[in-house]
């Protein structure tokens, strides 16, 4: 066990990955476990949902169970009106977010929260602090070519997986002094397409998965649950993926000793 990390604030990243973000919630059952604190937390897509709730202080548990019923059907609609952007809104998200929290802004969070976007007109990283936070969410989980963009501002906002799908690099502004990301896509492997939606999302993984490697290089620890044998889009699959994300932190935490303040 190395002392020196006893005391250091903790920094956590969840990355993107759809449905595979359940294991997001293992690893914050697993931290809680071995009680440490999540001194400040950021999140990119699947990861900003499960990151926003987690820093208003809903607890794993009750994140997964509404993980359990969560499904593109329940968290988006047609996009009738604005079809040149996108086939559907994820509006049904900030929506839900909304049902759990209410009107809340990010700054107002009880642990400082991050939540990464991607400016598709300027073409850089957004990170986002204050302001709203289910239009936050829905932007950084806004997959280009299937939820039409976020505006923010004049910002017009899609999937931050774009610009960092394992958002480390806000966590030092935000107090940590150790940073851990969580990356979903690691040890995953790509299934054969079985629609327009597959082919568009594995293109967009492609590009992504090789960009979060230099990324995730930059955390103190990494967390590399095993998902190979896991859907992105499969809702029956939750409990196990909880498990996978609580085994691999445990691993990644086990030769550290980080505690609570």
């Amino acid at each position: 066990m190395n002392n020196e990390n006893t005391s250091k604030k903790l920094g956590l990243a969840l990355g993107g990955g759809a449905k595979l973000g359940a294991a997001h919630i293992g690893v914050l059952k697993a931290l809680e476990d071995m009680s440490i604190d999540v001194h400040c937390i950021s999140g990119t897509s699947i990861g900003a949902y499960i990151a926003a709730l987690y820093a208003f202080g809903v607890r794993p548990s009750d994140i997964e169970e509404e993980m359990q019923g969560l499904n593109w059907l329940d968290i988006s609609s047609f996009s009738f009106l604005k079809l040149k952007f996108g086939l559907l809104t994820n509006d049904k998200l900030g929506r839900s977010i909304e049902r759990l929290l209410g009107e809340v802004r990010l700054e107002d969070a009880s642990i400082p929260l991050a939540i990464v976007a991607t400016d598709i007109a300027e073409r850089e990283k957004v990170v986002l602090q204050e302001g709203a936070l289910a239009r936050a969410v829905m932007a950084s989980t806004c997959v280009p070519g299937i939820f039409s963009p976020v505006e923010i501002g004049d910002q017009m906002l899609v999937d931050g997986g774009l610009v960092e799908n394992v958002p480390i690099s806000p966590l030092g502004k935000l107090g940590a002094d150790l940073t851990a990301g969580v990356d979903l896509s690691a040890k995953r492997s790509y299934r054969r397409p079985d629609d327009l939606v597959d082919v568009l999302v594995n293109s967009i993984d492609i590009a992504i998965d090789n960009a979060t490697r230099l990324q995730t290089s930059e955390a103190d620890i990494v967390i590399s649950p095993d998902l190979r044998a896991y859907s992105r889009m499969d809702a029956g699959q939750i409990d196990k993926l909880v498990d996978e994300g609580y085994k691999a932190c445990r691993e990644a935490f086990s030769d550290l000793d980080v505690g609570s303040d």
